[in-house]
C-alpha cells in the first residue's frame, strides 16, 4: 500500500498531501488491469515451522496483507519470534526485522487476542489430525476465516480445497459451511496436497478429452517433510520409496478438485482412475512427477501442448499479486524441465511440463514439476487468500 500511495502526491499550502485508500489504488489497478483491495491484518498459526517461515517471507512486503499476529505452540508462546526460531530459521531470505521483534501467541489459549488483531489467519501446524480439525473449526467459529495448509479438513464436503487456477467455483460452498458452523464471517478453505500440484494443473486442460486412467509417480523434496539436509542427514545420497499417506492423497484429492458442487457440498469426480507412487528424493525443494494418461478421445500432441500453453484461470484474469503470468510452461528440450532451473519459475508459482510423447501402454506420457513450498504450500495458500479477498470473502 505504501508504494502505491507514493504516486498520489500534490502540494497544498506548501505541505505534501498524500492520497491513501482505495480510490488511489483503484486508479493504479485500472491502469494495470487488476482489482482494488484494502489492507487486511493477517495472523500466521504455526509461524515457527517451515511453511510458517515461508509465509512470513511471502507476506512481509505484500500489497494487501500485513502480518499482525504470530502464533505457535505453548513452547514458543511469550517469546520474541526471533528467539523462538533461533537456530531454526531455514529460509534463504533474512528474517524481516519487524517480524523478529513480534511476540508469539499461544495458538490454543490466546485465540481471543488473536481474533482482536487479525482479519483472517493462515494455519500450518504440526498436530494430530483430529486436533487440527478442531483447532481450525475453533478459529472459524470465532469468526476468523482460516486458510489452511493442513490436510485435516480437505475431504470435508463443504470445505473448498482449492487450486486457484483450477476450481475457484468451489468457493461457493463457503455459504453452506458457514450455516453448518453457525458463523457469519468465519470459514475454512484449504489448499490441496503439495505433490498433486505438480501434475493436476497439467491434467486439467486435458479433461475435455475424457481422461480415463492416470499412472503417476511423484519424486518429492525433503522440504515437503519440513526438513533440510542438516536436520535429515539420512537423506543425503538416498531415496526412500515411501511417504506416509501421500499415495492415498494423490489418488483421492484430484477427484475432489475436479468435482462438482451439489446442494452446498463438493461431490468428487468418479473419473479418472489414478494409481500413484510417492517417493522421497534427496532434493531440497521441488516436487517432480512422471505421468502416463489414457483418454476416451485421444488428442494429438499439438492439441495437448496448445491446451497447456493457452490455459489460465481466475488468478490471471484478476492479476492477483502472486499469480504467475503463464501458469503452465511447456519445454520442448528432452532434458527439461529440471528441478534446479525451473522450480523458481515465476516466483515458484508456475508449473513446468515437458517430454510429452506417446506411451506404449496408455496414450501419452510426460513429466511435470512445481515448487512444493511455494506453489504447493505457502505460496498456494497466499494465492488462495488473494482470490478470497478479491471475491469479498473476508469482508
Amino acid at each position: 500500500m505504501k508504494m502505491q500511495a507514493r504516486f498520489f502526491y500534490r502540494e497544498k499550502n506548501n505541505k505534501p498531501l498524500i492520497f491513501f485508500g482505495c480510490y488511489a489504488i483503484l486508479l493504479i489497478k485500472i491502469i494495470i488491469g487488476g482489482v482494488c483491495m484494502k489492507e487486511y491484518k493477517v495472523g500466521i498459526i504455526g509461524a515457527t515451522g517451515m511453511v510458517g517461515q515461508r509465509l512470513i517471507t511471502l507476506l512481509s512486503d505484500h500489497p494487501w496483507f500485513k502480518i499482525s499476529v504470530l502464533a505457535a505452540s505453548a513452547n514458543s508462546a511469550g517469546k520474541l519470534y526471533k528467539d523462538s526460531v533461533s537456530g531454526r530459521w531455514v529460509m534463504k531470505a533474512p528474517m524481516p526485522e519487524s517480524v523478529g521483534n513480534m511476540t508469539v501467541y499461544d495458538a490454543l489459549s490466546d485465540i481471543d487476542k488473536i481474533k482482536e488483531n487479525a482479519d483472517f489467519v493462515f494455519c500450518a501446524v504440526n498436530m494430530k489430525k483430529d486436533e487440527i480439525k478442531a483447532l481450525e473449526e475453533l478459529y472459524a467459529k470465532n469468526e476468523l476465516p482460516v486458510i489452511s495448509n493442513n490436510s485435516a479438513n480437505r475431504l470435508v464436503g463443504d470445505v473448498p480445497m482449492i487450486i486457484p487456477e483450477v476450481n475457484p467455483e468451489h468457493l461457493s460452498v463457503i455459504e453452506h459451511q458457514r450455516k453448518r458452523l453457525g458463523t457469519k464471517k468465519g470459514f475454512i478453505a484449504v489448499k490441496s496436497n503439495c505433490s498433486i500440484q505438480s501434475y493436476v494443473p497439467a491434467l486439467t486442460p486435458l479433461l475435455k478429452y475424457g481422461i480415463e486412467e492416470v499412472i503417476v509417480s511423484t519424486y518429492q523434496a525433503i522440504s515437503g517433510a519440513g526438513k533440510t539436509f542438516e536436520r535429515w542427514p539420512e537423506m543425503v545420497d538416498n531415496i526412500i520409496p515411501y511417504i506416509g499417506g501421500e499415495e492415498e492423497k494423490s489418488e483421492i484429492e484430484p477427484l475432489k478438485v475436479w468435482g462438482e458442487v451439489e446442494n452446498g457440498e463438493i461431490v468428487s469426480s468418479k473419473e479418472p482412475k489414478i494409481s500413484a507412487q510417492c517417493i522421497r528424493v534427496p532434493v531440497t525443494d521441488g516436487h517432480f512427477a512422471t505421468v502416463s494418461v489414457k483418454f476416451k478421445n485421444k488428442p494429438t500432441e499439438d492439441e495437448i501442448i496448445k491446451a497447456w500453453r493457452s490455459y489460465s484461470g481466475e488468478p490471471q484474469k484478476l492479476k492477483l499479486p502472486h499469480a504467475p503470468e503463464q501458469f503452465i510452461h511447456y519445454f520442448e528440450e528432452n532434458d527439461r524441465p529440471q528441478i534446479r532451473s525451473e522450480r523458481d519459475l515465476e516466483g515458484g508459482m508456475a508449473v513446468s511440463v515437458g517430454r510429452l510423447r506417446e506411451d506404449n501402454v496408455l496414450d501419452y506420457k510426460f513429466v511435470s514439476l512445481s515448487h512444493n513450498t511455494l506453489r504447493g504450500a505457502a505460496g498456494g495458500g497466499v494465492l488462495l487468500a488473494e482470490l478470497l479477498a478479491a471475491k469479498g470473502y473476508f469482508d
